[in-house]
């Protein structure tokens, strides 16, 4: 049972962590980031085995995680509310190219970030060209430009 209750509980504990960390956290990730990743896995490994390194113990541990990952799909396809929860909402950072700096800093986004995606999907250059910057829930910037006839320049 434990390798049951383990796996449930360091689950929880990294959908809470991650949540909490944030989109950026899961899309650009540093050297740094992979570095800490790595180190997270370790450590949920130190806790979902227990010095148990036995391959019924390790097959049942990953069987309760994928089987965890499917019932959270599951119960967040039936339930919106929860989806929102858990995959949070997106959020509007720049709007008519002002940058909403109060959710930006709350989403750990900065302005070269959103000029990185304007440049990327619709080679602009500058805020203003911009008339909504979108932080989608999977921590992707979506750019909807200003139509040329009203962009300033």
């Amino acid at each position: 049972m434990d390798s049951i209750i383990r796996p449930l509980a360091v689950y929880l504990f990294l959908l809470v962590l991650f949540r909490v960390g944030g989109k950026r956290t899961l899309t650009h990730m540093t050297a740094f980031d992979v570095i800490l990743l790595i180190i997270v896995g370790e450590a949920a490994q130190q806790a979902l085995l227990d010095g148990d390194g036995s391959m019924t113990n390790g097959f049942l541990v990953m069987l309760t995680l994928v089987g965890l990952d499917i019932l959270f799909s599951w119960v967040k396809q039936r339930s919106p509310r929860l989806e929102r929860l858990l995959d949070g909402t997106p959020v509007i950072i720049v709007e008519h190219g002002r940058p909403l700096t109060e959710r930006m800093s709350k989403s750990r986004v900065d302005e070269n970030d959103v000029l990185t995606a304007a440049r990327q999907s619709h080679g602009l250059e500058r805020m203003e060209q911009i008339k909504y910057a979108v932080l989608e829930r999977g921590g992707d910037i979506s750019i909807v430009p200003l139509p040329p006839s009203s962009s300033p320049g």
